[in-house]
């Protein structure tokens, strides 16, 4: 595997010197020229399969971002879990088995946390009775 940032090989380390705490043995795929180049991805527990794709911090922290306002979307209530992924496959037009944010670049990052705040923030407006307009059928448009 290479680094898709900088090209150089990447390895299989322990998180340990890249996070803070590192208490649970969190394993990484970590780019070899790691701090210049500072793109890492997590592993599964227990595995050595990626949660994702390999992130830069800029991209590491839109995903963090876009996984807070998602979540928002079935914690709050407002659609099941089930729903959330299936509105998320839809918004990146991807089959249900890819809608992950840890496979997401920047510009679906990006998409995922305005769309997610337009809902939250319209469902927001609507339990304090003011006017909503709901988008004409609630579907995502795939461009």
């Amino acid at each position: 595997m290479r680094c898709p940032y900088c090209g150089a090989p990447v390895i299989y380390r322990s998180a340990d010197g890249i996070y803070r705490d590192n208490s649970n043995g969190t394993m990484l795929y970590v780019c070899s020229h790691y701090p210049q180049c500072d793109a890492y991805v997590r592993v599964h527990a227990g595995t050595n399969i990626p949660v994702g794709t390999m992130a830069n911090h800029e991209l590491r922290t839109l995903r963090r971002t876009a996984h807070h306002y998602f979540d928002q979307l079935h914690q709050s209530g407002m659609m099941s879990k089930q729903d959330a992924y299936q509105w998320l496959a839809d918004l990146i037009c991807a089959p249900l088995s890819q809608a992950h944010i840890g496979y997401l670049g920047e510009y679906y990052c990006k998409q995922v946390i305005e769309e997610s705040r337009k809902l939250l923030e319209q469902r927001n407006s609507k339990r304090k009775g003011y006017p909503f307009r709901e988008i004409e059928g609630g579907a995502a448009v795939c461009f």
